[in-house]
């Protein structure tokens, strides 16, 4: 374990069938966006997580997490060097994420040819920073703000039109008031993508690998001051806040995600002092 304190919960609130699966203690956030952090014995092979393989690191230590809509039950499953099979059950609490409901129709047909011409790419982009493994470690820190000023957007919030809903939020928007205001790397990590220049919807796009499919991404900056390759340190200045890409006024956007499961900054860091 690496000391941290126990979160929404722990491996003491899950139901353990047998006593080796009873062993992977772990500690973190145990609810919807969270995550939770551990270390396996050494007679442990393999593991994954409702079917998604967790990668186990040299000395054992592995890290999981849980989408914004994962249902209320997760299946922690553990393989052995001797073919043994053990199934734990976790209780993922949910979330009551703020949900704003409007009298109007949403917007109808899609998005057009033209847009999508410019945005395949970009996803392209995206999808192949998202699949990089660099062996970073910074999976392994509690993370810090990379900025702080006042949330002016909160993971998980949704609007829903005349009972359809539309996309969430999927990150946190941290407003300082004004575009040039440095940011730092939450955690170590190797970037991974910079925008060479703005996305049509991220603007000056930065994303960063903290390792074990864990991985961070910065929107709409001013300003990047890291290259692709680059590895950087917890607290390093990274980039400067800004209002590129789809944006009404100067703001971070900080998301993260664990392979293909969005998860809540909020979670990682703590409040903000």
């Amino acid at each position: 374990m690496t000391g941290l304190p126990l979160g929404r919960g722990s491996a003491a609130d899950a139901a353990a069938p047998d006593a080796r699966a009873a062993r992977l203690t772990f500690s973190g956030e145990l609810t919807q966006g969270g995550w939770i952090r551990g270390k396996a014995p050494d007679d442990v092979k393999s593991l994954s997580l409702d079917g998604q393989p967790v990668p186990l690191a040299p000395d054992g230590a592995w890290f999981a997490a849980f989408d914004r809509d994962a249902p209320p039950q997760a299946t922690l499953t553990v393989t052995t060097e001797d073919g043994t099979v053990t199934r734990q059950q976790l209780a993922v609490a949910p979330r009551d994420w703020n949900i704003e409901h409007v009298n109007i129709a949403r917007r109808s047909g899609g998005p057009s040819e033209a847009f999508m011409k410019l945005r395949r790419p970009e996803l392209a982009r995206i999808h192949a920073a998202r699949a990089m493994r660099t062996g970073a470690q910074g999976w392994r820190e509690r993370f810090i703000w990379p900025v702080e000023g006042r949330i002016s957007g909160r993971f998980g919030s949704q609007r829903i039109y005349r009972g359809e809903p539309g996309s969430y939020h999927s990150g946190i928007d941290i407003t300082t008031g004004k575009s040039g205001t440095p940011f730092v790397a939450p955690a170590d990590g190797v970037v991974t993508l910079v925008a060479d220049k703005p996305f049509t919807l991220e603007g000056n796009l930065l994303m960063i690998d903290h390792g074990m499919g864990l991985n961070s991404a910065f929107l709409h900056c001013s300003q990047i001051l890291v290259r692709e390759g680059d590895h950087v340190k917890q607290g390093q200045v990274i980039g400067k806040i800004g209002m590129t890409g789809r944006a009404t006024g100067p703001h971070l956007h900080w998301s993260i995600k664990w392979e293909d499961d969005r998860l809540d900054p909020l979670l990682f860091t703590g409040p903000m002092r």
